[in-house]
């Protein structure tokens, strides 16, 4: 979908450091050439976005005419001979119609020349194939960018426990791979593994080599904020945040220079290794998401197929955010259904193959690397398969109503946060409020074990089952047996560990919960996944507890409620099956997925026999959240910097008309080019006097009949390509936009400008319903649209102004952070 310009204004806006989340800056690194405001600087409030349609006119250009500065849009000699023709500026929109139609006609040429040498076939063929090429290249960086940062992510978060004496390069369960321990807690209870106070010559246990211990804890959790917060503020600016909306508005048509530029994916790489080891609550599955569309983008330059088109370089983007899915959770499927359902805008067939190519090329690649050091390319494996009772249903929904009730509390505070960010003087000071955030974190989750371990270590131990190597509290039952393999583990009681335990959780359910809000939008790399996964998983575990004891305490008195399964010895509840539940239901209640979520919690845990109580989570998660708030955490970010995204699933069920709409009002004038009457200096001064990005032609200013249309942006290049070629360009040249040139005696030779001219623009009549213009908008990827009355031109609809009409009849408050406010 094609996104309106945004003005001078909204360019300020997006440029200040005190607004918040990860606002929109040019990238200060290495290689930037842009300005701070970007290209568009001049641009008022009041500009129209104008689409010209390649190749509207099958004429072709005439060679060797200087006075003819056309080409058609569409031909391949144009671009060649004006060069930028069909490159967009910093913070423009794309045109959606124009690509396609260059692509077909570059493709309609490829194929013509194919049959006329061996050579030209051979290029054929390389076109053919360069889209697998492209996404093969996109997925094998993508998973080896993957291993590398999941194992830099974990050596530097044990590096805050202590070192391994005998290879510093190996991380804590590593180090301890040798030694016949088969136990090991986060405090480093593993001979090989030499914690702090040991090298300062302090006892792991006790009262000093504990303080020493959270000491140094906090001190490597500054440090590494510290640097993650540093890099980005002097380097990449576009670094900060999970991405993920920003990847949603540039899929959908928006241009951001830099924004998935190599500076960005070199510091992104390194800031989420250390936010991830600063013990912050917050993940590196969104962030790859963003730096898998940064390789994309840098990859697609190496085709210029795909390189010079920006709607055919979003095929190779939407391909990379399934393989960033792919490599984040180990989810190849998983990943193809994110890119479809929450990220990308234009996915036709084609580019679902490809992206379920890419999505398994990096697959497999990080299984080859084996980050994990297991068998598995997952994050969660569990080892269990018991069948799950009908009855459990009702727990299962209950967790997918928590889910949303939390998803959607925490959207709420977050973007509540993010908007006194915004509007406070907090904003000015991004890297003191990170040191602030991880001090904070540091201090309150070091004293709580569950709070104190990797995130992601305590999602594996809520989803696995208590067996002989879980020594934790929560397995913790009175006269359970697991030394014997072959019998079922035995129903239970709690001991006093597991109710310290489900203590120690809530407390971390409520750290993580508080935290996050003040942690998303930090500007550091920051994912999404995780602490959702997180907070998810610790609800569902206790509630698994909890009907754990209740079938141990009742499964005699209440046998046809357990369906006579649970009269046995046998333990027919697994709380770690509640936990992935949970964990999908939170994840459901603050991204809104759906299909793509359950496929990535099976995929992610292997449990597929569970699909159905996932199933079920996920949509009572999504409907109690929608009914407490519409929109999911990306596109309430989305909405908050006040991106400019026309969202497909949203639906426009108003009766007004364009004429409402439309730009200017009726009895205003609107500015416009005449035919065959306009000279060189009467076009200067129009292109002076106004801000519009684009000119209806019309056959003339009485009768306002409409011909075409032509963008600003093609106007210039054109004017300065005639002006190149000849000595002098008088400026009482006439400008004609017509096949037939007038005779005009003695005068200069008339300049040509025909081929730049869209001759079939979109149009509808004053009276066309703007539910009508609306879903034109989002389905034919518009620009504008002209309004005509009898075939006179009355006026424009951009999608500025369409989202502006939609904001209105929403009642929303017109004084928020919109684009187009």
């Amino acid at each position: 979908m094609a996104l309106v310009s945004p003005t001078s204004e909204l360019i300020d806006r997006y440029s200040k450091d005190s607004f918040g989340y990860c606002t929109i800056m040019d990238e200060p690194g290495p290689g930037t050439t842009s300005s701070r405001y970007g290209a568009q600087s001049n641009i008022s409030d009041d500009d129209l976005l104008h689409i010209t349609h390649a190749g509207s006119s099958s004429e072709s250009s005439v060679p060797g005419d200087p006075t003819d500065s056309s080409g058609g849009i569409g031909n391949a000699s144009f671009n060649d001979d004006i060069p930028g023709l069909g490159q967009y500026d910093d913070f423009h929109t794309i045109d959606w119609q124009r690509d396609i139609a260059r692509d077909r006609t570059r493709h309609r040429y490829i194929v013509k020349k194919k049959e006329e040498s061996w050579w030209d076939l051979l290029k054929g063929a390389h076109d053919a194939w360069s889209g697998w090429v492209c996404v093969l290249i996109v997925g094998v960086l993508s998973g080896v960018m993957a291993g590398v940062i999941d194992i830099g992510a974990t050596w530097l978060t044990d590096l805050k426990f202590g070192l391994c004496p005998s290879a510093f390069y190996l991380n804590m369960e590593q180090c301890c791979w040798s030694s016949n321990e088969t136990v090991r807690d986060i405090s480093g209870n593993c001979s090989l593994w030499v914690t702090w106070p040991e090298m300062l010559g302090v006892g792991r246990d006790g009262a000093a080599g504990y303080i020493f211990r959270y000491l140094f804890y906090v001190g490597w959790a500054m440090l590494f904020a510290l640097l993650a917060a540093s890099l980005v503020r002097m380097f990449a600016p576009y670094a900060c945040g999970s991405g993920i909306p920003e990847i949603k508005t540039i899929l959908s048509g928006f241009i951001i220079r830099g924004y998935l530029g190599k500076w960005t994916l070199l510091i992104k790489a390194v800031g989420i290794m250390l936010s991830v080891a600063s013990g912050l609550s917050l993940g590196k599955e969104g962030p790859m998401v963003h730096m898998a569309c940064c390789i994309g983008n840098i990859i697609s330059y190496l085709f210029p197929k795909y390189g010079k088109n920006e709607a055919k370089k979003r095929e190779i983007l939407s391909a990379a955010s399934a393989a960033g899915v792919s490599v984040a959770f180990g989810a190849p499927i998983g990943g193809v259904l994110f890119s479809l359902e929450e990220v990308s805008y234009y996915f036709p067939l084609k580019t679902l193959w490809r992206s379920f190519f890419c999505a398994l090329v990096a697959a497999f690649v990080l299984q080859s690397i084996n980050p994990f050091g297991n068998e598995h390319s997952v994050l969660f494996y569990v080892e269990y398969n018991k069948p799950w009772l009908f009855v459990e249903l009702v727990p299962f929904l209950m967790l997918g109503v928590i889910g949303g009730i939390i998803g959607a509390l925490f959207i709420k505070a977050n973007i509540y946060w993010c908007r006194f960010r915004k509007t406070s003087k907090l904003g000015q000071y991004p890297v003191l409020e990170v040191l602030a955030v991880t001090l904070f974190t540091a201090l309150l989750a070091f004293p709580n074990k569950y709070t104190r371990m990797n995130t992601s270590e305590l999602i594996y131990l809520l989803f696995t089952q208590c067996g002989v190597t879980n020594e934790h509290d929560i397995c913790d039952y009175i006269d359970r047996d697991f030394t014997n393999v072959n019998h079922e583990v035995p129903i239970a009681k709690a001991g006093d560990g597991v109710y310290t335990a489900l203590w120690q959780l809530i407390l971390a359910l409520i750290f993580k919960m508080v935290i996050t809000i003040f942690t998303f939008g930090l500007k550091i790399p920051a994912g999404l996944f995780i602490p959702s996964l997180a907070m998810g998983a610790i609800v569902g575990r206790i509630v698994g507890i909890g009907m754990e004891q209740l079938v141990y305490y009742y499964h005699d008195s209440l046998p046809w409620f357990f369906e006579g399964k649970c009269s046995q010895d046998e333990s027919c509840i697994t709380p770690g099956l509640y936990a992935m539940v949970g964990a999908a239901a939170v994840l459901g209640g603050v991204t809104r997925m759906t299909v793509s979520l359950v496929v990535i919690m099976f995929e992610l845990t292997g449990g597929v026999r569970y699909i159905v109580p996932l199933m079920a989570a996920a949509m009572a998660s999504k409907w109690v959240g929608d009914a407490l708030g519409k929109m999911g955490i990306y596109d309430a970010h989305i909405d908050l910097n006040g991106y400019p995204f026309l969202d497909c699933k949203d639906e426009f069920g108003h009766t007004t008309l364009a004429a409402d709409v439309m730009q200017p009002q009726r009895n205003e004038a609107l500015d416009v080019i005449t035919q065959d009457s306009t000279t060189l200096r009467e076009l200067k001064e129009v292109m002076k006097n106004s801000d519009h990005n684009g000119f209806p032609v019309v056959v003339s200013k009485e009768s306002q009949y409409l011909v075409g249309f032509v963008l600003r942006r093609d106007l210039q290049l054109a004017i300065e390509n005639a002006q190149q070629r000849l000595d002098g360009l008088p400026s009482d040249t006439l400008c004609v936009f017509t096949h037939h040139v007038p005779m005009i005696g003695s005068g200069p030779t008339p300049l040509k400008l025909r081929k730049i001219v869209d001759l079939a623009p979109i149009t509808i009549t004053d009276q066309t319903p703007m539910e009508t213009v609306v879903d034109m908008f989002r389905k034919l990827g518009l620009r504008q649209t002209l309004v005509t009355h009898s075939g006179k031109l009355l006026g424009i609809i951009t999608k500025k102004d369409v989202l502006r009409h939609i904001k209105q009849m929403e009642e929303e408050d017109e004084t928020g952070p919109i684009i187009f406010n």
